[in-house]
């Protein structure tokens, strides 16, 4: 048995959003395949025949309408951001110099570099 065709009411000003994104200017391509699959199911068309002409998979444009649905367009189009990763150092700790940005440079010339070789 076939799941029941998800129904998306799009705003008429949300599809002159959309179709604003999609005329002109660069975007993310994640952003614009979201745009495609949120107009076509405003259109009644099911995910999977979306799925066959944008390389989403029928769930994942089944996740943009429900985002649609319960946040409006930014939720459907944008992701959430992330926590991201737990800085290594803290900020008393990049503040310090190495000391080799404050050593001087040697009389008559205009840079130097330090190379660390390994001593046989």
């Amino acid at each position: 048995m076939a799941r029941p065709a998800l129904r998306v009411e799009v705003t008429k000003k949300d599809q002159k959003e959309l179709r604003k994104l999609l005329s002109g200017g660069v975007q993310q391509v994640r952003v614009v395949l979201r745009a495609l699959a949120l107009l076509q199911l405003a259109e009644g068309v099911g995910a999977p025949r979306i799925s066959d002409a944008i390389p989403l998979t029928p769930q994942a444009i089944r996740k943009i309408g429900h985002r649609y649905l319960e946040g409006g367009l930014d939720r459907a189009l944008h992701e959430k951001a992330r926590p991201g990763a737990v800085p290594v150092l803290e900020d008393s700790q990049n503040s310090v110099s190495s000391p080799w940005s404050v050593a001087t440079w040697p009389e008559g010339r205009a840079w130097w570099t330090v190379r660390l070789s390994k001593r046989l």
